[in-house]
């Protein structure tokens, strides 16, 4: 198994960190028109404001290097989800039934501990 290199962390730049500034003011700005403009227009209008301001933030996010990083994240999330082998109905059925057994046997050997507990506290004081 061949390890790549770790990737060296560089400075934040501070271009970088107004990207991200602004990211955040575009995205609480679209929440704040919607709120604000809720007696001028419409909801529709307002929730395109917020999608709007939600699409200019991660645009914003995306030029600086943390956003380009988190978005190789996603995509390789992605990548590897494509690559799950999903259980059958059959299996996830079987899988249910099993943990349903072992839990109720589980739960009749601990019934049956603290029985076994109660009786003997019961017999060495006389209470319980």
């Amino acid at each position: 198994m061949t390890s790549q290199p770790p990737t060296e962390l560089r400075p934040a730049a501070p271009l970088d960190t107004v990207f991200l500034v602004l990211s955040l003011v575009a995205l609480g700005g679209g929440i704040a028109a919607f709120y604000s403009l809720a007696d001028t227009l419409g909801t529709p209008v307002r929730t395109l404001l917020v999608l709007g301001g939600l699409g200019l933030s991660l645009g914003l996010a995306y030029q600086a290097p943390l956003g380009k990083t988190m978005w190789g994240y996603i995509r390789g999330s992605n990548i590897e989800l494509r690559k799950t082998t999903w259980p059958t109905r059959q299996e996830s059925l079987q899988a249910t039934l099993m943990i349903a057994v072992v839990v109720l046997l589980t739960a009749l050997m601990l019934w049956g501990l603290d029985a076994a507990l109660l009786w003997g506290v019961k017999a060495l004081t006389g209470r319980g």
